[in-house]
């Protein structure tokens, strides 16, 4: 709210520095000090109720860098036209989806894909990308596993490994070192398949990831994977970019991002 109102501020000064530059003092009349701080009040309300409009009703916002850019809105991943669309799946690409604890809820962005694709082979989309499994198998019934950050392409899907199972099947949490290096193994992964168009990932490890055993909120993950894909060498190169879809009911705001951490 500080910030808010100091930008307001910033940006009513140097409009009516500019208007009184321009408009000759005579207008002011006889009070003309008076008159200048009343010109300056009126703006600066102006300016608070169309920025705070502006803030409320905004539905993305670009980051941009030398060598990146990164649109964060608000959305349906599902919806998003001309892109590559990351969908994350466990460690073991599990494709049931119940409410069992080792299937795939039906509420997750995995649960949503799996039900437009009730035929999806997985096993021969893995096999076809010659993707190998890591030695060490899965807590989850011995299953194969990959290493969370990899990606399987489906056409335009990228499927990742994502969750690590314990031996329920229920995903387990992510330290923040292991969840940085799944970040940065992803960001590897879509340099290479991302083919000359715009990426589009959800918000990852909600529930899942945590710092010092404290859960990281939404705002919290947004914040750590913007940092991650700048700090990375692997980019989306120019005219294209990555795209961070989410639900605006989420527990985070456009407004917040780099705020958090």
């Amino acid at each position: 709210m500080i910030d808010f109102f100091v930008k307001s501020g910033t940006w009513a000064i140097s409009i009516t520095t500019l208007v009184f530059t321009f408009v000759p003092e005579k207008y002011f009349e006889k009070n003309i000090i008076l008159n200048r701080i009343l010109t300056l009040l009126c703006v600066f309300i102006i300016i608070v109720i169309f920025y705070g409009l502006f803030l409320i009703c905004r539905r993305s916002i670009t980051i941009k860098g030398h060598n990146y850019k990164i649109k964060v809105e608000y959305g349906d991943i599902f919806k998003m036209d001309n892109c590559k669309k990351v969908i994350n799946f466990d460690e073991c690409y599990t494709i049931s989806v119940g409410d069992a604890p080792g299937d795939i809820k039906p509420t997750s962005v995995c649960g949503q894909y799996l039900k437009m694709h009730p035929n999806l082979d997985v096993e021969k989309i893995i096999k076809k990308s010659k993707i190998k499994a890591e030695n060490e198998r899965s807590q989850y019934l011995g299953k194969k596993k990959y290493e969370s950050g990899k990606l399987v392409p489906n056409g335009d899907d990228l499927l990742m490994a994502f969750a690590k199972l314990d031996a329920d099947g229920i995903g387990k949490f992510f330290s923040h070192k292991e969840f940085l290096d799944c970040l940065s193994l992803l960001w590897e992964e879509i340099d290479k398949y991302y083919g000359q168009k715009d990426v589009c990932i959800p918000i990852l490890g909600s529930g899942l990831t945590r710092i010092n055993e404290t859960l990281l909120t939404q705002q919290e993950l947004l914040d750590i994977i913007i940092g991650s894909y700048k700090l990375s060498s692997h980019k989306i190169k120019s005219p294209y970019k990555l795209h961070i879809v989410c639900k605006k009911n989420d527990d985070f705001s456009l407004n917040q991002i780099g705020k958090s951490i």
